[in-house]
């Protein structure tokens, strides 16, 4: 039952990527953890950010992908933060702490409501460059919980874990969704009491996205066509929030199709960063970018201009 965590990917993973931990508040409890691969010299980086039961190593066959294709690529867990503004606070102290000034973000589930409320906070003076939404929402009234957030705090370990294995696949699914549910509940173990109750409160605390504060952030939204955490409902408002985002479906990927349909996911994913390829805001090698490729990016504006004035 333990197949992701007896995979070699998995292992070569943990034996070559160091676990960094950063601490950047004056609270010395508040300890950021991440995993930080690939070229150095990229200071607009993708950044990835788990959903409620994940930590940093969900996301490492993105990382492995990913950095193997030339991409600077840190995938993180948050320390305990109970509103989001301390958290948007702590991560731009962090991202000032790695020497960031824009970044790619990635969110799955609560971590794409936190990417964008991130870039909500910060677009008077903006540090990000574009988003990737995975089964992602702008609202966090759709679970209904919001009379419930003040008092997760007060809540055991063991039925704050109930609460967030109550939004797992239930049912038949495929051998791989199978494996995803098994390494996101073990993983869901390995968070204390505090980590669980803090991510529940900002899942749950009244708030919204506001939209027109990211309007000029590119945006993908990646969501599944199978049973998943999110509403249909959930969905379709993140399309109206985001008219203009690009959309990559997946048929089948249940809440974590990172972990189970990655190279789909990677695939999108560099498709998403491709379009700032020879800017100043790639998250890749350049060495690593083909002449051609280049050549295609530069020309695709005033292409897209001329078929305006059409």
């Amino acid at each position: 039952m333990e197949e992701i965590k007896l995979s070699p990917d998995y292992n070569w993973f943990r034996s070559t990527v160091p676990l960094k931990r950063i601490i950047v508040d004056d609270d010395d409890s508040k300890v950021w953890s991440l995993y930080d691969a690939g070229p150095k010299s990229i200071r607009c980086p993708i950044i990835f950010l788990p959903p409620v039961s994940g930590t940093a190593e969900v996301f490492f066959q993105q990382l492995l992908a990913l950095t193997g294709w030339g991409y600077r690529v840190i995938s993180l867990q948050y320390p305990v933060y109970w509103d989001l503004l301390e958290f948007c606070d702590g991560f731009r102290k962090l991202l000032d702490h790695l020497q960031l000034d824009k970044v790619h973000l990635f969110g799955a589930s609560l971590g794409g409501f936190l990417a964008q409320k991130f870039a909500e906070c910060t677009h008077k003076s903006p540090r990000v460059h574009s988003l990737i939404l995975c089964n992602s929402f702008s609202d966090t009234s759709i679970f209904n919980q919001t009379w419930t957030a003040n008092s997760f705090w007060l809540m055991p370990a063991f039925m704050l874990k109930k609460i967030v294995l109550g939004n797992f696949a239930k049912g038949p699914v495929d051998p791989k969704m199978a494996d995803a549910i098994d390494f996101m509940v073990d993983r869901l173990e390995s968070l204390n009491q505090s980590e669980l109750a803090s991510r529940l409160t900002l899942n749950c605390q009244n708030s919204y996205v506001e939209p027109h504060k990211i309007k000029d952030v590119a945006v993908t939204i990646i969501d599944v066509f199978d049973q998943s955490a999110l509403s249909l409902e959930a969905k379709e408002e993140m399309y109206k929030l985001y008219p203009n985002a690009r959309r990559a479906h997946l048929k089948t990927g249940g809440n974590f199709p990172y972990l189970c349909r990655s190279a789909e996911v990677n695939l999108y994913i560099q498709i998403h960063l491709r379009q700032f390829h020879g800017t100043r805001y790639a998250a890749i090698n350049p060495a690593m970018v083909s002449a051609e490729e280049l050549e295609v990016q530069r020309s695709r504006p005033a292409d897209a201009d001329s078929a305006d004035e059409q």
